[in-house]
C-alpha cells in the first residue's frame, strides 16, 4: 500500500495561494463572512449549500492579504486590493456567480442553536420566561440568589414572571449559564454573518442587497427634488432645475407684460380680466354650462319622450276638442 507523503508548512501555504489566486480570476464577487461561534459541522454545511455557483474559503487573515497583494501585482488586477482592509476579525470569504441576495439568503438559512457559555457576549437580550421549571423545591434557593420570583405548585418550581436575565452585550455569567442550563433553554444561534460584499471593485455594505425598485425609485426622486433646489437657489441651470426655472421665467416676463404695454397673447387675456374682473364671474358659469348642458340635454329630452308616451296611453290629448 503506497504511503501518503504528508505536506510540508510551505507546501500547504503554496497550495492555499494557488487556491486563492483562482477563485480570485474566476470570480469577480465576494461576500465576507463572519464566522464567530461557527463550528466545523456548520461550515460544511453551508459549503453543501451553496455547492455549484459559489465556494467558501476560510485561512488567516495575513496569509490572505498576502496573496491577494501578490497576486494583484502579478496580474495588474489592483480592483481586488479593496478585499484587504475587509479582512479584520475571524472571517472567510465566499467567492460567488449567483446572485448576492440568494446566497446571503441561504447562507443564513444555516443557523444552529447554542448554550449561553460563562463569559460569552451576549448577542441578544435573554428573556426567562414565566412557567412551570419542572425543578423540584430543593431548587428554590438557586432562583433566589438570582432574584427570580418562584412559587411551589404541584410540587415543582413555578416561575412567576418574566425575567430579563442577559441584556445584549453582557457577559453570561456562572450562575446565569447554569440557569438556563438547567432550564433547557439555548438562547443564542450562531451562523455566517455577512459583513460586506465586494462585487467587482466596489464595496458595499450588505444591507444594500435589500433595496426595492420602489426604494431606488424613491431616492432617486430625492436626489433629483434636492438638485432642484439646490439648482434654483443659486441660480444655476440643470436638468432637474429646468421646467421651474422655465415656469418661473414666464411668471416674469408675464409681470412685466402686465406692469407695462408690451404684450403676448397669453398676456392679453389676463391683462383683460384685470381690467374687468367680472369677466371672472362670467367665464365660471359659462364653463359650468358647456358641462352641464350636454347632461341637461338628454335629460330633457328623455322627459319630453316619457310625456308622449304618458299621453299616447291615456289615449287623449290636452289639445283635443
Amino acid at each position: 500500500m503506497a504511503i501518503r507523503k504528508t505536506q510540508t508548512k510551505a507546501e500547504k501555504k503554496q497550495a492555499y495561494d494557488r487556491k486563492l489566486c483562482k477563485f480570485l480570476d474566476e470570480y469577480s464577487r465576494v461576500l465576507i463572512a463572519e464566522v464567530d461561534n461557527v463550528g466545523s459541522t456548520q461550515l460544511a454545511a453551508v459549503r453543501r449549500g451553496i455547492r455549484g455557483d459559489s465556494e467558501m474559503l476560510m485561512g488567516k487573515n495575513t496569509l490572505i492579504r498576502r496573496c491577494i497583494k501578490v497576486h494583484a501585482e502579478a496580474t495588474g488586477n489592483d480592483k481586488i486590493k479593496a478585499i484587504i482592509p475587509l479582512l479584520q476579525g475571524n472571517v472567510g470569504l465566499i467567492f460567488t456567480k449567483a446572485d448576492l441576495k440568494e446566497v446571503r439568503e441561504e447562507v443564513a438559512k444555516y443557523k444552529v442553536g447554542a448554550p449561553a457559555r460563562v463569559g460569552l457576549v451576549a448577542p441578544i437580550d435573554v428573556v426567562v420566561p414565566p412557567g412551570n421549571t419542572g425543578l423540584d423545591p430543593s431548587q428554590t434557593s438557586f432562583f433566589q440568589v438570582l432574584n427570580i420570583p418562584t412559587k411551589i405548585n404541584k410540587g415543582t418550581v413555578e416561575i412567576i414572571a418574566p425575567v430579563d436575565l442577559i441584556r445584549k452585550g453582557d457577559k453570561v455569567g456562572s450562575s446565569e449559564a447554569a440557569l438556563l442550563a438547567k432550564l433547557g433553554i439555548r438562547p443564542f444561534s450562531y451562523g455566517l454573518v455577512i459583513t460586506n460584499v465586494y462585487d467587482d471593485g466596489s464595496v458595499f455594505s450588505p444591507e444594500v442587497l435589500d433595496l426595492t425598485d420602489e426604494d431606488l425609485i424613491e431616492k432617486f426622486a430625492s436626489g433629483v427634488s434636492m438638485v432642484a433646489s439646490l439648482s434654483l437657489a443659486v441660480s444655476y441651470p440643470t436638468m432637474a432645475a429646468a421646467p421651474h426655472m422655465f415656469l418661473n421665467g414666464y411668471k416674469n416676463v408675464l409681470a412685466v407684460a402686465v406692469e407695462t404695454d408690451y404684450s403676448f397673447p397669453h398676456a392679453d387675456q389676463i391683462k383683460e380680466y384685470l381690467k374687468d374682473p367680472s369677466k371672472f364671474a362670467v367665464a365660471a358659469p359659462a364653463a359650468a354650462a358647456l358641462s352641464g348642458g350636454a347632461a341637461a340635454a338628454p335629460e330633457e329630452e328623455k322627459e319630453e319622450s316619457d310625456g308622449e308616451s304618458d299621453g299616447e296611453g291615456m289615449g287623449f290629448s290636452l289639445f283635443d276638442d
